[in-house]
């Protein structure tokens, strides 16, 4: 049926109408999109760049190498080696037992080693490479690579791992690196990102970690194409990083490794220290230990024999651990005493054997008695009671100043781990950590190094170079740090009346030079080096009532570790000081008869710079220092060549 026009054009404007709005609404939309597209791609355009092209790239750090540690001639103590490694990457070994079966048929696994890598696998990323097995040779990264298709996920690498060349002659005073632990990373307040690679190594004690920020350098950056799961596709371009700063120490590693060579086995400790500079030319505790295994992650087994010695290897003896000075200190207050006006040098004090004071007898160690003794003359043959004289008209708080004067009771910025400051008391002190009254027999006690006094090795090498020449020397280990020359300190004077010092130091040489002297039997007979020294034994502790009643009367009747330390300080040549060294051997007994050989031989070696002649040697010990010499040689030769070889 046909519309009448009059519909027909009804019906078109509306139509018309329906499309116009219709038109409208499509093209404000149209717009609209428009517009946000504008807006996104043009206005947004560098933000959503920078979204694209961080899910599409990925920075990763590439380790620095770590700066080296010399000696003051160049000697290398710590490097860098390459060190080949095989790694895993759990995404893409699929079934990792069978992997790791396959793969130990090619190369030896350690199965502790092992255990850690198959622990890290489960809390790393899928797709992160983790170590299974370091340090391999050559012919184990051929045999991997030649097997490659059986090996899926596993990659040979070569990296760089620390090594400590001259072994266990530097353990105490460089320190080791391991990888980083929580404990590490708590220690810092925004920890370097480097510090999160895994496996990352970093300084754990002594000089390595003192300096690990100097050693350490900075991270290089890489940039990498990564696929939607984060694996690596290639890398786009790389910056190397900053090495680590390279350090140079004040140690002479030849006089280093002849001092733990003479020490041997023995629980001792030796400090050298040039008292015109305050280097320290050696400074060695003993035993020793490896520190290359702490770098590789040293066994359970070995860390238990480390640590169940008790002859402490672990520990830096030479500024860790405090010891009662004993004799040596009786320099100390005789100084205290002459500075006060107190004594004379001719003066003399009537020794019996023994004093009574405050109703208690304190006894000298010859229990016969010096006769009268006058202030060289208790040096020469260590009087006790001379000193116990001396304490009680001169007082602790004096005696302590002029400790403290000489360096005790300080710890030293040196570089090296768990310095102590030792103790030097005085009233205010008891008062304060004992809640207690100085007591007269305190002072008695005190003043031959006895009773609360502590002093570590260094401390008593600091006080003998300070005697030898008047001025506040400084110790200083470390020399130089890229290539910057850390300043020498102290050379001022201290203060004191040299006619006082003079009369100490003569007194100290007739301890080495006069047929009484308690270390004339380690004499040097080489005028031109001729030693000032003095002897020391502190007491561990008194023999037992009940102990006595079974005849156990000597030193040498205790057990190992209830006999007495051995002390000797010296410095030489005594006409024209060079160096300064002290000597603390762990219950053994009397100083003339355990620490005077050993800081002879020490000084001789020292100012020598190689063996000594044997006519620097008293007639009767020629024949033994021969067959010494030849042993150490021995020894030190084959250190060298082991030496070399891990280098």
């Amino acid at each position: 049926m046909r519309q009448a026009p009059k519909d027909t054009a009804a019906s078109i404007r509306k139509v018309s109408r329906r499309g116009v709005i219709l038109g409208g609404v499509q093209l404000a939309f149209a717009g609209a999109l428009g517009l946000r597209m504008q807006h996104l791609q043009v206005d947004q355009a560098d933000e959503f760049r920078l979204l694209a092209e961080e899910n599409r790239i990925n920075i990763r750090l590439i380790p620095p190498t770590r700066g080296q540690i010399f000696d003051r001639n160049g000697v290398t103590l710590a490097a860098n080696e390459p060190s080949y490694r095989i790694t895993m990457v759990r995404e893409d070994a699929g079934n990792v037992d069978d992997v790791i079966a396959r793969l130990s048929t090619l190369v030896e696994l350690d199965e502790d080693e092992l255990n850690r890598a198959l622990a890290e696998m489960q809390r790393s990323a899928p797709f992160l490479p983790v170590t299974v097995a370091e340090r391999v040779t050559w012919q184990d990264i051929s045999r991997v690579a030649v097997n490659a298709p059986a090996l899926p996920g596993v990659t040979p690498e070569v990296g760089l791992s620390r090594v400590y060349p001259r072994r266990g002659d530097f353990a105490h005073a460089v320190g080791y690196v391991g990888p980083v632990s929580e404990r590490d990373l708590a220690r810092y307040e925004t920890p370097d990102p480097v510090l999160r690679i895994p496996r990352f190594q970093i300084g754990k004690v002594g000089i390595e970690a003192r300096f690990e920020e100097d050693l350490r350098g900075r991270a290089g950056a890489k940039r990498v194409e990564v696929n939607a799961v984060g694996r690596v596709m290639r890398e786009l371009d790389r910056r190397e990083g900053t090495p680590g700063a390279d350090m140079q120490l004040t140690v002479d590693s030849k006089l280093q490794s002849y001092i733990q060579a003479r020490l041997g086995e023995e629980s001792a400790s030796v400090v050298v220290m040039d008292v015109t500079n305050g280097d320290l030319l050696g400074i060695a505790s003993s035993p020793s230990y490896d520190p290359n295994k702490f770098v590789r992650g040293i066994s359970v087994a070995d860390f238990g024999e480390l640590r169940d010695n008790d002859h402490r290897p672990l520990a830096s003896k030479t500024v860790q651990d405090a010891y009662p000075p004993g004799s040596t200190f009786k320099m100390i207050t005789a100084l205290a005493a002459m500075d006060a006006g107190l004594v004379a040098p001719d003066e003399t004090v009537w020794c019996p054997g023994h004093m009574e004071v405050g109703g208690r007898r304190f006894h000298c160690w010859k229990r016969a008695g010096h006769g009268h003794m006058n202030l060289e003359q208790s040096l020469r043959q260590s009087c006790d009671v001379y000193y116990y004289d001396l304490a009680l008209k001169v007082g602790i708080d004096r005696i302590a100043e002029t400790a403290r004067r000489f360096g005790l009771g300080q710890a030293y910025n040196i570089g090296m781990s768990a310095v102590t400051t030792g103790l030097i008391p005085n009233k205010e002190w008891k008062r304060a950590e004992r809640d207690a009254d100085w007591r007269i027999g305190d002072t008695v006690n005190a003043s031959i190094g006895q009773g609360y006094v502590l002093s570590s090795p260094i401390q008593l090498a600091v006080m003998t170079a300070r005697l030898a020449t008047g001025t506040a020397i400084q110790p200083r280990l470390v020399r130089s740090v890229a290539g910057l020359e850390r300043p020498v300190l102290g050379n001022e004077s201290l203060g004191l009346n040299e006619n006082h010092l003079r009369q100490i130091r003569r007194a100290m040489y007739s301890v080495s030079n006069n047929r009484r002297g308690t270390a004339y039997g380690s004499r040097i007979i080489e005028d031109a080096y001729r030693m000032a020294g003095k002897t020391g034994t502190s007491q561990v502790r008194n023999i037992t009532p009940a102990e006595r009643a079974r005849g156990v009367t000597r030193n040498e009747d205790l057990p190992w570790n209830r006999r007495d330390h051995a002390l000797f300080v010296n410095y030489a040549p005594y006409q024209n000081p060079k160096i300064a060294v002290s000597v603390i051997v762990e219950h053994g007994g009397g100083g003339s008869r355990a620490a005077a050989p050993i800081g002879r031989d020490v000084t001789l070696q020292a100012l020598y710079g190689e063996d000594p002649p044997l006519e620097a040697y008293p007639a009767k010990d020629r024949e033994r220092i021969r067959a010494q010499q030849a042993r150490l040689q021995q020894v030190l030769q084959a250190n060298d060549v082991d030496g070399r070889s891990r280098a």
